[in-house]
């Protein structure tokens, strides 16, 4: 299957290996962090970086809602590409004249070219580049928002949310692992099946993993327990996501997720809660999966449903905290 018009639309440019989807996995891999140890590492410092994102991506989704939940909005600034892109890179459309205005390039490539000249992978989002020298420093989502938690606690709002709390850790990793394979990526592994036989497969696993989190969530009003942590933000991403799109586009529709009572409660739990709803955009992710994917959407329709009505509906979760 030739992948190169989904080449940039996922945190890793992925393939197909035989008929199963698999994904590239490989990141630029430096940090940013208080104290700083070797070439790989630099500092924390308000105003240095800026944070390159785009609203479709649930991937880059992630960063956006922890960046706002911890309040780091005035200390790391943020560079919006818009929904769509051609197979070279995200742009900076949505801006005046196409060039992002702290950076003042059109497209995120440059950023990877000016530190990796004839960078061999995906240009990614979300990507953290370094101001002063218009630099990409890393592309590593998961880490990046584990390092906005634990890194840069110097510059986080008052009562801002432990995201990661260390005596949940090992039960979070495990939580989190699960959810990136069988659901994070599981909708994708659907999507992207070069055969019956791994969209079968790949369709079973994330129905079962999606039945396990039905169960999880009955009793407890958040993946960890009465907080909100990481984990529930990566799940979101995807569960706001899985009507307007995965449902029909990636084949995963056993059922809605507005069919599954437990996790449309607590979707639209989260969606309520300030720093998740007010970063969902339906309009671009519809237009970044439905107009990208030319291979699954060759005409380029974009629905126009489904109801977001429902989104803002009561959802009863506080009698569990």
């Amino acid at each position: 299957m030739n992948n190169k018009s989904q080449e940039h639309s996922t945190a890793g440019v992925y393939s197909s290996k035989g008929k199963e989807f698999t994904r590239d996995t490989n990141y630029i891999e430096d940090r940013i962090v208080v104290e700083p140890s070797g070439d790989r590492e630099r500092p924390v410092e308000a105003g240095r970086y800026r944070l390159v994102v785009a609203r479709a991506c649930p991937w880059a989704h992630r960063s956006i809602i922890v960046r706002e939940l911890l309040g780091l909005g005035d200390v790391i600034s943020m560079g919006v590409c818009g929904p769509t892109h051609d197979a070279d890179s995200w742009t900076f459309d949505l801006d005046p004249n196409g060039v992002d205005p702290v950076l003042g390039i059109p497209r995120l490539k440059d950023a990877y070219e000016k530190r990796f000249p004839g960078y061999p992978r995906g240009i990614t989002v979300p990507a953290i580049v370094e101001v002063g020298t218009g630099e990409v420093v890393t592309n590593n989502f998961p880490q990046i928002t584990l390092d906005f938690s634990t890194q840069w606690r110097e510059f986080h709002r008052e009562g801002a949310p432990d995201l990661y709390p260390e005596p949940l850790r090992k039960e979070m990793d495990e939580v989190m692992q699960r959810i990136f394979t069988e659901v994070n990526n599981g909708v994708y592994r659907c999507g992207f099946a070069g055969s019956q036989e791994a969209y079968d497969a790949a369709y079973d696993r994330l129905f079962t993993a999606l039945d396990w989190l039905e169960e999880r969530l009955a009793d407890r009003r958040y993946l960890m327990g009465n907080t909100i942590t990481e984990a529930d933000i990566r799940l979101f991403t995807t569960l706001v996501r899985f009507d307007a799109v995965y449902h029909g586009h990636f084949k995963c529709n056993r059922n809605k997720l507005t069919e599954m009572p437990v996790l449309w409660a607590y979707v639209r739990d989260l969606f309520q809660t300030p720093g998740f709803g007010n970063t969902v955009d339906f309009e671009q992710i519809k237009q970044h999966y439905y107009i990208v994917h030319t291979d699954l959407n060759p005409l380029q329709i974009v629905p126009k449903g489904p109801d977001e009505s429902g989104w803002n509906t009561e959802h009863g979760r506080e009698s569990l905290a």
